[in-house]
């Protein structure tokens, strides 16, 4: 998929959340790159032989005192080569972007891996 397009579906996948969390994304940046870097794979304690889709780094909401600010943007990564790899279909990458961009800004939110797995939310992104 071009690089134009894929960046267009990250960008409709952030749109079509509700209004009350994309008011919540004021200091958050949500990037594309083709792969993950082995500082990230590391950063998400990823094992070996898991894809990684998506990467939120930042400081969840909820762990933020009334200090907190004066900072660099939250970031997070959408892995675009990852997430070609593990679909077939343009209409499967377009429902994977949406998942993994709720997936990490759930993160931004505060809620981890172990509450997106009793939600039934979770994946290895």
């Amino acid at each position: 998929m071009e690089e134009k397009q894929f960046a267009e579906l990250v960008n409709q996948a952030v749109n079509r959340l509700p209004h009350e969390f994309i008011n919540k994304l004021s200091n958050v940046d949500v990037v594309i790159q083709d792969f993950p870097t082995r500082y990230q794979m590391r950063k998400a304690k990823c094992k070996r032989g898991i894809i990684l889709l998506g990467l939120y780094e930042g400081v969840p909401l909820t762990a933020r005192s009334q200090y907190y600010n004066m900072v660099l943007p939250d970031k997070i990564t959408i892995f675009k080569n990852p997430i070609e790899e593990v679909c077939k279909t343009e209409a499967e990458i377009i429902t994977e972007v949406q998942q993994v961009i709720i997936h990490e800004i759930a993160h931004h939110f505060g809620i981890s891996d172990a509450r997106l797995d009793q939600i039934g939310h979770h994946k290895d992104n």
